[in-house]
């Protein structure tokens, strides 16, 4: 049984591995198996299709991410002090994918959107559902500013939205110019979402 799961995830890490180099479309199964190091009986032993695999990868995936997301927006900081530490801790992620690999990574829900919501629908609305789910998080420490009047938002749905907007956007263009320093600018543009007109929001708790 030991031996079957470190199969498992060895697949699974190599799959992610892949991904997040290369995209989905161009990886085979021959290639992901050979990477994990394990036979290719074993891929399909554990899923059914590269399709089931990558929505595997997705899930996991978010998983740890959303375990820092929860952890930077429900800690006990002020509203705003929390958003721009989720934000500097994506920028610093960023910055060590790059010193890792030579290259910005992006942001792995953003890259499989550009590249297969119009082929796969089941990891289109994952990626979808997952969004939404990031969109939640920030909106409701958007709502508790607003309440505590740090913010005068009319809709902190909508500026939530726009400010997960703003972060892929910047990721997008960190990846596309292989610069983090790209990053620098998201804390700003979103201050101005949020209608603040102090900028210097330190990062730390």
């Amino acid at each position: 049984m030991g031996r079957t799961s470190d199969a498992k995830n060895k697949i699974l890490t190599a799959a992610r591995s892949l991904i997040e180099q290369r995209g989905y479309s161009a990886l085979g199964v021959a290639e992901i198996c050979r990477t994990a190091g394990v036979p290719k009986g074993s891929f399909y032993y554990f899923f059914d299709s590269k399709e089931a695999l990558v929505l595997a990868v997705i899930e996991e995936h978010w998983s740890a991410e959303r375990r820092e997301w929860e952890q930077a927006l429900n800690g006990g900081a002020e509203p705003l002090r929390r958003l721009r530490q989720l934000f500097g801790a994506i920028e610093v992620r960023q910055r060590a994918g790059q010193e890792g690999c030579g290259s910005v990574q992006g942001c792995m829900y953003g890259n499989l959107s550009l590249e297969m919501s119009t082929q796969a629908e089941a990891i289109r609305q994952r990626l979808q559902g997952i969004f939404e789910a990031q969109v939640e998080l920030v909106e409701a420490v958007v709502a508790e500013a607003r309440r505590r009047g740090e913010v005068s938002v009319p809709d902190t749905r909508a500026v939530a939205r726009s400010m997960v907007a703003q972060l892929e956007g910047q990721v997008l263009f960190a990846k596309l110019h292989n610069d983090p320093a790209r990053l620098s600018t998201l804390w700003p543009s979103c201050l101005a979402l949020l209608g603040v007109r102090d900028h210097h929001v330190p990062a730390g708790a």
